[in-house]
């Protein structure tokens, strides 16, 4: 047995010896048929809720987008609970840090981008003279 097997021989050792385990994962949750299921009827519901609005007109314009907008918001939330299984105690709430931080890079590149591009409509539309 040469020294490179050897050497080879202990990787596996150390990389086996840092395998994660099932108890590891233990505070992941991986979800049940219940939690997929309130999971897709609210999703079902809060896709039906716009369209109707939208529709039969009921509320007026004004408030139509706000509440659009709101119930966006929520099912984003019923997703990331329901399916993705974002919670505080899953990889030690490391998940929803991420997330958090995701989100506030977003925020900061969509808003960033209007104000770019309403600056530069202000500052380099041409005036027509009269």
């Amino acid at each position: 047995m040469s020294s490179a097997d050897t050497t080879h021989g202990a990787d596996a050792l150390t990389l086996s010896a840092h395998a994660p385990s099932r108890a590891e994962h233990a505070g992941a949750s991986h979800g049940s048929a219940q939690s997929y299921a309130i999971g897709f009827v609210l999703s079902l519901a809060l896709t039906v809720v716009p369209f109707a609005l939208v529709m039969t007109g009921v509320l007026p314009r004004s408030i139509v987008l706000p509440s659009i907008l709101a119930i966006g918001v929520l099912q984003i939330l019923v997703h990331l609970v329901c399916f993705l299984h974002m919670n505080t105690k899953s990889e030690g709430g490391w998940n929803v840090l991420a997330l958090g931080f995701t989100a506030v890079i977003t925020m900061i590149l969509v808003f960033g981008s209007m104000w770019i591009m309403q600056h530069l409509d202000r500052n380099m539309t041409m005036v027509m003279p009269n």
